[in-house]
C-alpha cells in the first residue's frame, strides 16, 4: 500500500512525485503504489528477449516498443508500468505514457500474479486502442494471449511449448515461443531435457 504521509494524486502530480530513487510505482486508486521490485534472471531474459525481437521488427515502422519506463494511462485513472508496450501513436521524446499503447506485455512473477491476471487484465481491456495483451509464465513455455477481435470483443489463445508463434499481426510483428523463451533455464520437466533453451 502507499505510504501513510501520502495524499491522494492525480495522474499530472504522480508524474512529477520524485518517488523512492530506483523504484518503479504504478498509480493506483489515487496512491503510488510500489510494482515489482527486482525481477529474477528468468523474468529479465524473457523481457530482453522479448523487446529485443520486437525492436528487430519493427524498426522503421510506426509503432515502438517500449520498456516498463513509459506508462499506460488506464480508463479508471490509474497509471500501469507494463513489462513492455508497443505504442502506435506520436510519442514525444519527452513524454512519460505511451499515447496510443497496441500491445503490452506481463511477464508474470508471484508478486503481481493476482493483479496482472485480473485487475490490471480488466484495465488494459478497456483500452480503446489496444488490439493485445500478452501473460507470458516465466516458470513454463506458456502464454496467454488475449486479442481484441471484431466486434470488440476480446478473444483468448494459449501458446505451450517452444514451438508456436504468436501473431501480431495488428502491429506487424510476431513472437516465436523458441525466441520468448531462449536461453530461459525452466525447472518444470515439462521444458525439455536439461530445460536450458
Amino acid at each position: 500500500m502507499a505510504p501513510p504521509a501520502l495524499k491522494r494524486m492525480t495522474p499530472e502530480e504522480f508524474y512529477r512525485w520524485p518517488g523512492e530513487e530506483g523504484v518503479r510505482y504504478e498509480l493506483v486508486d489515487g496512491f503510488p503504489v510500489k510494482a515489482m521490485t527486482g525481477a529474477s534472471r528468468r523474468h529479465d531474459r524473457i523481457v530482453v528477449n522479448a523487446l529485443s525481437r520486437l525492436d528487430a521488427q519493427l524498426r522503421g515502422a510506426p509503432c515502438r516498443p517500449s520498456t516498463d519506463d513509459i506508462a499506460i494511462a488506464a480508463m479508471n485513472g490509474n497509471i500501469r508500468r507494463p513489462d513492455i508496450s508497443v505504442d502506435c501513436g506520436d510519442l514525444a521524446d519527452t513524454a512519460y505514457e505511451a499515447t496510443s499503447p497496441r500491445l503490452v506485455v506481463e511477464v508474470l512473477s508471484p508478486s503481481t500474479r493476482q493483479t496482472d491476471l485480473v485487475r490490471k487484465l480488466e484495465e488494459y481491456k478497456a483500452l480503446p486502442s489496444l488490439a493485445y495483451i500478452l501473460l507470458v509464465e516465466p516458470d513454463l513455455p506458456r502464454v496467454l494471449l488475449w486479442w481484441r477481435a471484431p466486434g470488440d470483443i476480446w478473444e483468448l489463445s494459449q501458446f505451450d511449448g517452444l514451438e508456436g508463434v504468436i501473431d501480431l499481426s495488428a502491429i506487424g510483428a510476431s513472437l516465436a515461443m523458441a525466441d520468448l523463451y531462449y536461453r530461459v533455464t525452466f525447472p518444470d520437466p515439462l521444458a525439455g531435457e536439461g530445460g536450458l533453451r
